[in-house]
């Protein structure tokens, strides 16, 4: 069976150890690798290794055995409590191993945890998950961390009183950079905090957050919201040499945005921006207020969706550099 991105969260958390198997694919390694982790820890807990409930082999393995799947599942314990066996880097070279565990699985065999790139919807091994009736399938996608997983990987750390400001700071955080980086600065937040029982700061985010999340994307944006049109072209050229991607600077651009207009509608007097950039940025969105912000938020969710549309054939570049071009406009009028 297939799992939406909403049930997978939930199922990540708290698989169901009666099930035949969870596949979890994508072309980003990193968070792939971060959802399997979270799925074994969450169904096998802390001393799995130590009690040789957790087997692990790559598709490679399984391509060269097949028969090593099938009696890794059936192999019975020495110490109670759930079994699995997790198989990684997985395609169909693998297939034949995988298809015949599922079909021999019965109740009492380890769950089978495979992991795998971005397989297609061909794919003999996605294909099997995604059809049989005990099993799930997973895709994970390069999206930004829903406010859920940020919630999940908080209270995973430990970290506890994160006001709204915070929260905000940390959503933000977690669309600059990647996965594995988020991971360490939430448990990097949790170490700070360590006998601190006060509420998780602005500050306390400042000194946990990597010191350059994507300075050259950083350079863009600061262009476009000091209203500098003539200076996008020549600044987008270096990007596309460096390999920036569309989707990755409609999503900073968005970030980027969304903070200045929580700050412009800040009545409290700190509003939630941090980072080198923090003066420079409080400026950008007192000049350009909350309205005038709105319409730019507006449009970069525009931009976002034509980039994601399957009937999309305009190059993603030239879309997203016409799109900063008008905000820069935009904050003259």
């Amino acid at each position: 069976m297939k799992l939406s991105t909403r049930d997978a969260n939930v199922y990540f958390s708290k698989p169901d150890a009666n099930k035949t198997g969870l596949l979890i694919y994508g072309a980003d390694g990193m968070r792939v690798a971060l959802k399997r982790q979270q799925v074994l820890s969450a169904l096998l807990g802390p001393t799995a290794e130590e009690e040789m409930r957790l087997s692990r082999m790559s598709g490679a393995e399984c391509r060269k055995d097949p028969a090593m799947v099938v009696d890794a599942i059936k192999a019975v314990g020495f110490f109670p409590g759930p079994r699995a066996v997790f198989i990684e880097e997985v395609n169909d070279t693998a297939a034949p191993a995988i298809l015949a565990a599922l079909e021999a699985w019965q109740p009492g065999d380890a769950q089978m945890v495979v992991t795998g790139g971005a397989l297609k919807p061909t794919s003999k091994v996605r294909k099997a998950f995604e059809s049989h009736p005990q099993a799930y399938a997973v895709g994970i996608y390069d999206n930004p961390p829903t406010r859920d997983e940020i919630e999940t990987a908080l209270r995973d750390a430990g970290v506890g009183q994160v006001p709204q400001d915070a929260m905000a700071a940390l959503g933000d955080l977690a669309q600059t950079i990647d996965p594995g980086d988020f991971r360490q600065t939430v448990e990097k937040i949790a170490l700070y905090k360590m006998g601190d029982d006060t509420p998780v700061s602005l500050a306390d985010i400042a000194a946990c957050a990597p010191t350059s999340t994507e300075a050259a994307i950083d350079d863009i944006l600061m262009v476009v919201a000091d209203a500098r049109a003539q200076d996008i072209g020549p600044v987008m050229q270096k990007l596309i040499a460096q390999g920036a991607t569309p989707v990755g600077l409609c999503i900073g651009a968005m970030r980027h945005f969304r903070a200045l207009h929580r700050a412009a509608c800040d009545t409290s007097g700190r509003p939630a921006i941090f980072g080198p950039n923090r003066d420079r940025m409080l400026a950008q969105s007192r000049r350009w207020g909350a309205p005038k912000l709105e319409t730019a938020i507006t449009l970069l969710t525009d931009i976002d969706l034509q980039l994601r549309s399957a009937g999309q054939h305009a190059p993603g570049m030239a879309l997203v550099e016409r799109g900063f071009i008008r905000l820069a406009m935009l904050a003259t009028r």
